[in-house]
């Protein structure tokens, strides 16, 4: 049987499964790069020091903080706090609008996967059957001697296919598993001190009211 490297070579299908890979990884990393530096954040922590600033009635400190980061949340935090003396629903307005805008781009490409996986599948599939059709074929106007070789390179041939697609398919779906599940944790994060934000920006209200 031959090695992967040589139906590699020759195998069309296993060249174009190839590039399909190349694209499916870089999808990945860059996903994983974005979805674990710039787009997260310590929650927490940031939430924290916001509030501090926003007990002590100091918004300006408070939105120059949030420039300090490029991470959804600081831009939602933002938005709530810059209409922060306009009312509830300017502050609620400013706040879904922002949201609006960060999602997209937490869950940008991920979806992308699942059509890598569906595609890596079906070249597959396409060249394994091709495989066979080319190992089959070439039986009936070979020799005996070549016939052990022609049915042993087709076999191989669809064989790799059908491995190497399913290699990928499976990378892309895990991936997918776990970036999906950091993408809803930060939108997760981002409803709840979004939420955490309108509440005490709305005490601050309350409180010079009375």
């Amino acid at each position: 049987m031959q090695g992967f490297s040589e139906v590699l070579l020759r195998s069309p299908f296993m060249i174009v499964n190839l590039i399909v890979s190349i694209l499916a990884g870089a999808v990945i990393l860059e996903r994983f790069f974005m979805l674990l530096t710039r787009l997260t954040a310590d929650g927490k922590n940031f939430m924290q020091n916001i509030e501090r600033y926003v007990l002590a009635n100091d918004l300006t400190q408070a939105i120059n903080y949030c420039n300090t980061s490029q991470a959804p949340l600081a831009t939602v935090v933002k938005a709530g706090l810059v209409k922060a003396n306009r009312g509830g629903m300017a502050i609620s307005m400013g706040v879904d609008e922002a949201l609006l805008q960060v999602t997209p781009l937490v869950e940008k490409r991920i979806g992308t996967l699942w059509s890598f996986a569906n595609i890596a599948t079906l070249i597959g599939l396409i060249g394994t059957i091709v495989g066979l059709i080319t190992a089959f074929t070439g039986l009936s106007v070979a020799t005996p001697e070549q016939r052990a070789l022609l049915l042993g390179s087709g076999i191989a041939e669809a064989l790799y296919n059908t491995a190497f697609g399913l290699v990928i398919a499976v990378s892309c779906i895990m991936s997918h598993l776990f970036l999906s599940g950091i993408a809803k944790k930060i939108i997760g994060d981002l409803d709840y001190y979004s939420s955490r934000l309108e509440n005490l920006l709305t005490l601050r209200q309350d409180a010079e009211k009375a």
